[in-house]
């Protein structure tokens, strides 16, 4: 899985495609510094193209906001697709990631 980033005028999208699994978990967790570092600390993750996330996905997910919360931000989930959605409800952590329909929205009411 493939991530890549795209500065918006009050956040930054994060996205990628494919599997959030062990393998592409990393990675993400990497982006998210990545982008945070500079300064931009609200971020969108867009899931819109992800159709599977794993225990690893579902950690580096979670353990993500610490870092733009640690700046001063926050980070949100946009675009969740049925199987994440689920396994979000089946391990309570949509209070921790409450998912929005689309990027535009996960900031649009601050």
């Amino acid at each position: 899985m493939q991530f890549n980033y795209e500065l918006k005028d009050s956040y930054t999208e994060v996205k990628g495609s494919g599997r959030l699994n062990m393998m592409a978990a990393p990675k993400l967790r990497e982006v998210v510094a990545e982008v945070v570092a500079p300064g931009s600390n609200r971020v969108v993750v867009n899931l819109e193209e992800t159709m599977f996330i794993d225990s690893s996905g579902l950690g580096a997910l979670i353990g993500c906001p610490k870092a733009a919360r640690q700046a001063g931000g926050d980070l949100r989930i946009s675009g969740v697709q049925p199987q994440v959605r689920m396994v979000l409800e089946l391990t309570n952590m949509g209070w921790v990631l409450t998912p929005y329909p689309t990027a535009e929205a996960a900031f649009g009411h601050d």
